[in-house]
């Protein structure tokens, strides 16, 4: 069973009578809804419904719950979190934590990745290390179920929950009551304007480095993220890709001639008409 150690991470224990009501009201995901043994995608968005914290949320065996997150974004979303605690009855505790180890396939133990889940992969994550493989495996595994991660493929602050199939792989809830940027998420929803979205990426060739601007009829269409070999992830506008496709145009990634495909397990497909791409 393949196992990889992800160094530079680290988690947020959160506990306390009103921790579930805390973050059931600020963060994206539905936690009531949340089983013991997943680690779930979610954020916390700017007013403004954009990204500006990333993590996996899960409950603890102790009570409350624990995000997984960057040791970039820690120490910030710690102050954050605090910030709205005001009078509640929560602590908040960044733990010593920095490995994780995540394995796929059959057997082992940890947390069951939410957003694999929706992939049809079975990924597993615990605290600490003990991976053989190198990070390289888990970026073809991400690169394969079409999972972006911040970081590698977009920057925080400037991605949409939408952008980055929140809204598919269980980060996003519509039913629950409000939460920041909640209004602006649902709007895109029930309007269906989110043009970005994650694809995976193949050439014929090696592809250049990420952070390679993609384009599409000598329009920029998005930005090149993880890359392994030949194949890559990247976030792209959608009705660009479409219309290229449509009209044989090449799509590229500097000069590199490249193909696109929306992971199979979103549902989601190229529209086949203009008149079928999401409004502005």
């Amino acid at each position: 069973m393949p196992a990889v150690t992800l160094t530079g991470r680290a988690y947020i224990a959160i506990a306390g009578a009103d921790a579930e009501e805390l973050l059931q009201g600020l963060i994206t995901t539905d936690l009531p809804s949340l089983p013991a043994g997943e680690a779930r995608a979610g954020a916390l968005l700017t007013p403004q419904g954009k990204i500006l914290f990333d993590f996996l949320v899960s409950r603890s065996p102790a009570g409350g719950f624990v995000l997984e997150t960057t040791q970039e974004q820690r120490d910030s979303l710690v102050k954050r979190l605090t910030m709205y605690k005001l009078r509640a009855a929560v602590t908040i505790e960044a733990l010593d934590e920095t490995h994780t180890t995540v394995s796929w396939n059959e057997g082992g133990e940890g947390l069951v990745d939410g957003r694999f889940a929706a992939a049809g992969v079975r990924v597993l994550r615990r605290l600490g290390d003990g991976g053989e493989e190198t990070v390289a495996a888990y970026d073809a595994l991400r690169i394969a179920s079409g999972i972006v991660e911040s970081g590698s493929d977009y920057p925080l602050s400037d991605a949409f929950p939408h952008d980055v199939l929140l809204d598919l792989s269980g980060g996003l809830s519509f039913r629950k009551g409000c939460y920041v940027g909640q209004e602006v998420v649902s709007r895109m929803q029930h309007r269906s304007t989110a043009r970005r979205r994650p694809v995976i990426v193949q050439a014929d060739t090696a592809l250049p480095p990420a952070g390679t601007p993609i384009s599409a009829e000598g329009k920029p269409i998005g930005t090149l993220g993880t890359v392994s070999g030949r194949d890559g992830l990247a976030i792209i506008r959608i009705d660009r890709a479409a219309d290229a496709l449509r009209a044989g145009a090449a799509i590229l990634a500097g000069d590199v001639a490249i193909s696109v495909r929306l992971p199979e397990w979103t549902g989601l497909a190229f529209a086949q008409d203009s008149a079928e791409a999401p409004a502005q």
